[in-house]
């Protein structure tokens, strides 16, 4: 994929902590959690990144805060040229025109009180997009049909769908407003495997179809290879190696990634018994209390005296791959 001569979504040492409380004789001490940290990355008109990393990496907290979700506490936001980063409420409801998100659990996401059709046609009322209910009722068609959902959808509560079809209402309700970007966040992994890969592919169609752009996060590295055109992994709030597809599967760099790889099952017994498998042992870093140094330095198994009090910085390793690691 050739990107866009400037990127539709810019990101710029992003931060985002949150107050955890205070601790200590008459609560003097304030604790932080630094969920993102220092975190940048651009996002090109028509593709997909892939954002990966174990629970609590923050890979959620990045993608709202990108949405304007979640307050970001240091760095820059960019949307087609504009910072969006400090803009003001009335400001971040008109850009959700543009830039939507779809949950990871369809069911929580859906008010159980609500029919299908008022579910996917309220952002249409609320951002003046339709004059009347037979204007609203024929969006609602299109849309419930185009993600492959029956005609009486509509009239029906979400508790009388499946996972699968309830994701389908939220991928509906995202397209309603015709937004440009989409964040993904998780969207397969409450599925069962054999349902994945239609909404996969039906995610793939859309984005042909409406030029959409997706940020799209995932547990599931095989899912990511088949979406996603760049990747970024992240760990303890920072991205660690960003890649395009092909170079971070085939060609990784970061100790992170590789162990990340080396735990994807092969379905082939011979090749899956003679694989070599990466074991990070140790502790996740504390994000009350990050250390000095690279974040992955307490579960490295090539870890140096350099790694512990020197912060690495995400440098070109090869064209289109940049890495976090001093090796």
């Amino acid at each position: 994929m050739t990107p866009a001569a400037s990127p539709l979504v810019q990101v710029k040492d992003l931060s985002v902590f949150f107050d955890a409380g205070r601790v200590g004789f008459w609560g003097r001490k304030r604790l932080t959690v630094h969920a993102v940290e220092g975190v940048s990355f651009d996002v090109y008109a028509g593709e997909t990144l892939g954002l990966v990393g174990e629970s609590g990496s923050g890979k959620s907290t990045t993608g709202r805060a990108v949405l304007r979700r979640v307050p970001a506490t240091r760095g820059s936001i960019h949307f087609q040229g504009r910072d969006i980063t400090h803009i003001d409420r009335e400001q971040v409801r008109a850009l959700s025109k543009h830039m939507q998100l779809i949950f990871q659990d369809p069911f929580a996401s859906l008010n159980p009180r609500l029919k299908i059709f008022d579910i996917v046609a309220e952002p249409l009322f609320v951002h003046g997009l339709v004059k009347n209910m037979r204007d609203a009722a024929e969006a609602v068609a299109m849309l419930l049909e185009r993600v492959g959902l029956p005609p009486d959808a509509g009239a029906r509560y979400p508790h009388a769908f499946s996972g699968g079809q309830r994701q389908r209402v939220g991928i509906a309700r995202a397209l309603a407003l015709k937004p440009r970007f989409i964040v993904a966040d998780e969207p397969v992994s409450a599925l069962d495997v054999s349902i994945r890969a239609q909404v996969v592919n039906l995610l793939q169609d859309l984005q042909v179809e409406f030029g959409l752009t997706y940020l799209f996060i995932a547990h599931d590295l095989a899912v990511v290879r088949h979406i996603s055109h760049r990747i970024a992994i992240m760990y303890a709030g920072k991205i660690v190696e960003l890649a395009d597809r092909d170079l971070i599967y085939d060609s990784p760099v970061h100790p992170y990634t590789k162990a990340l790889l080396s735990a994807v099952p092969i379905p082939d017994p011979p090749v899956q018994r003679a694989r070599k498998r990466i074991i990070c042992a140790g502790e996740p870093p504390n994000p009350m209390d990050p250390p000095l140094g690279c974040r992955f330095q307490s579960r490295c198994p090539h870890v140096m005296h350099r790694c512990r009090w020197e912060e690495p910085p995400l440098t070109e390793r090869a064209p289109g791959q940049r890495a976090a690691c001093w090796l």
